[in-house]
């Protein structure tokens, strides 16, 4: 049975967005900054195929 490649480069592509979100809450001290953090780790998470 072959083992399929899985391409994770969608999750990069939203780990990074979601990265560039985070920082611009930060800086323009946006009040919803802790709603953006649990979609920067999950995307991590799943770009380095960890789960």
């Amino acid at each position: 049975m072959e083992v399929q490649k899985k391409s994770r480069g969608a999750y990069w592509i939203a780990f990074f967005i979601s990265t560039a979100a985070l920082l611009i809450a930060i800086f323009g001290h946006c009040p919803y900054l802790t709603l953006i953090i649990p979609f920067v780790t999950l995307f991590f998470v799943k770009a380095m195929d960890i789960i």
